[in-house]
């Protein structure tokens, strides 16, 4: 072989190689979702490989402190059809930095160490992140990867997936209705099924002969086609948007989509339905996880036993921090959940238009929780079948922010009808829902809520003769006012009707007072710069917000 020849091997061989090296260090943003295909044995739609083929992966930081083990799924042929031999896995890198996959285990020999040593180079992104609660200010608020606390407020739309409304289709469409929710509120519900109205054609499971259906007892056997170009679907245009995706796996209302974690035709083995989920679904920053709706109250039930062992099962499936919980019947959380950390949030539903009651449940529940973030996940639903006017709604996620949490609404003509069990989303209806944006963008810009913890009203006497309601600052309020407090930097008042002559007896500091009215979206400033006491009123309206703010340099 002459030289020239060998030189030109050389090169052929270098340019191979550095194909090879580019295409195996993967750019990815940080806190992004990289997919990675596998290509196991062949499995037709009578097969189980969603229970029988075991994927792991580990992946590893360049610094070797880090490294995540991450489930892989069957995707059936990848496009939707489930004869095929298509696994994948979702990675989200969490540092900037290189990550290599570093080992891959499976009981398919095709699939057993396939693309290991498979690297991705991850780059800062302006994304968020995941959400966890803050452990430095009581885990009672969620924080975001990135440090940020963004305040939640959100929707429902149980069924919409299945883009079908007794029979019919349903006018809207999962795009459009993803898309219009998070023009307002950033976090929406939805179960991973049809339920009550399903669709006439597509179905999240398969039977036995590998037909489709709705029958929760075979979610050993999900549908590829319905995950991948529905609950996919919904989760990636959230992610998208940073909305949150709190996807319920059981429920919530018919016995077929309340059987998926019953899983009867596997021997009433769950462990495959949950594994599938926490490898298609955990490596999504946005994705909350609702065990089941009212897992305590409709056919099949669940035990706070069953509850508290498949909760812990799933957070032992799941790789990252994703928030985890279980929606029960109305009144408090039952503090039998409690026996294991498994869940790193509480769930309530309390229709409650009352301010001081919403806030109240919240509180209560926090503790009842073991002090964690508390979500009222069935607060306001607006229209005739609940009886909600708008100004219902927004006292309600008002008292919820003052009692220390977050709150979801929907709206609800009639009863399982409207946007929040079909969606066919529209802004018009669902009127309160600009208000809700309007509290939401308020909060996030002018009060550190992370800070504060509720301080209710006590009725004294107090000092200088002033009688009637106090809470932290402010005397002379009526018994239904609220306030959140950051000690000696910043107050939050809500009132729902008109008070005169409150006092509010600053610390020392030069202090700011705004007023926000959340029924006409309007800022008031009361006083630039305050100090000492401060005489003010509250204005006539159900859900109105005073803050007040330490000046920094003013100090």
């Amino acid at each position: 072989m002459s030289r020239k020849v060998v030189k030109q091997h050389i090169a052929f061989l270098t340019f191979f190689c550095l194909i090879l090296t580019l295409h195996a260090q993967e750019k990815m943003p940080l806190f992004g979702v990289f997919e990675v295909a596998f290509e196991g044995s062949m499995y037709s739609s009578t097969d189980n490989p969603v229970r029988d083929v075991e994927l792991l992966t580990t992946w590893q930081h360049e610094s070797g402190k880090l490294r995540i083990q991450i489930h892989g799924y069957f995707d059936g042929d990848g496009q939707g059809q489930n004869a095929g031999r298509m696994f994948k896995v979702r990675f989200c890198p969490t540092e900037v930095g290189q990550w290599e996959l570093i080992d891959v285990h499976s009981n398919d020999e095709l699939l057993n160490q396939q693309k290991t040593g498979l690297r991705v180079i991850c780059e800062k992104s302006a994304n968020k992140g995941f959400w966890m609660p803050d452990e430095q200010n009581g885990n009672r608020w969620y924080v975001r990867s990135n440090g940020d606390h963004p305040y939640i407020i959100g929707n429902t739309f149980y069924t919409f997936l299945s883009e079908y409304f007794k029979g019919q289709p349903s006018g809207g469409n999962i795009a459009t209705d993803v898309r219009g929710n998070a023009k307002y509120l950033n976090k929406l519900r939805f179960a991973v099924t049809g339920d009550i109205f399903p669709n006439p054609v597509e179905k999240p499971f398969l039977d036995e002969e590998g037909k489709p259906t709705d029958n929760g007892r075979y979610s050993h056997r999900p549908n590829a086609k319905w995950f991948s170009e529905r609950v996919d679907q919904a989760v990636q245009l959230c992610f998208e948007q940073d909305v949150i995706a709190d996807i319920i796996l059981n429920g919530p209302d018919s016995e077929d989509a309340r059987s998926a974690l019953s899983a009867d035709a596997n021997g009433h083995d769950h462990l495959p339905y949950l594994r599938y989920i926490a490898a298609r679904y955990g490596s999504y920053p946005n994705v909350w996880i609702c065990l089941s709706n009212e897992f305590d109250i409709k056919k099949p039930k669940f035990s706070l036993d069953e509850i508290v062992d498949i909760g812990s099962e799933m957070k032992a499936l799941l790789p990252y921090s994703t928030p985890l919980s279980v929606h029960g019947d109305q009144g408090n959380w039952k503090h039998e959940l409690n026996k294991a950390d498994w869940n790193d949030h509480v769930i309530i539903q309390n229709k409650i238009k009352y301010l001081p009651n919403a806030a109240h449940y919240m509180e209560m529940n926090y503790w009842i929780g073991d002090q964690k973030p508390v979500v009222n996940d069935e607060l306001a639903y607006e229209g005739k079948a609940d009886g909600w006017s708008e100004e219902d709604v927004i006292e309600a996620v008002l008292g919820a922010f003052m009692g220390g949490g977050y709150a979801s609404s929907g709206y609800k003509p009639i009863r399982k009808g409207g946007h929040y069990f079909a969606g066919n989303f529209n802004a018009n209806e669902h009127r309160a829902i600009d208000n809700m944006l309007w509290f939401r963008q308020t909060i996030d810009q002018n009060i550190r809520f992370w800070q504060m913890e509720p301080i209710f009203i006590t009725e004294a006497t107090y000092k200088d003769g002033i009688d009637g309601s106090r809470s932290s600052i402010f005397f002379q309020l009526d018994k239904d006012f609220r306030v959140l407090e950051w000690a000696n930097r910043q107050y939050v008042l809500a009132t729902n009707k008109e008070k005169k002559h409150m006092l509010a007896y600053l610390p020392e500091g030069t202090w700011q007072v705004r007023q926000y009215d959340l029924l006409t979206k309007k800022e008031t400033t009361l006083a630039e710069k305050v100090t000492g006491t401060f005489e003010f009123s509250s204005p006539d309206s159900r859900a109105v917000m005073i803050v007040v703010t330490l000046l920094e340099n003013e100090k």
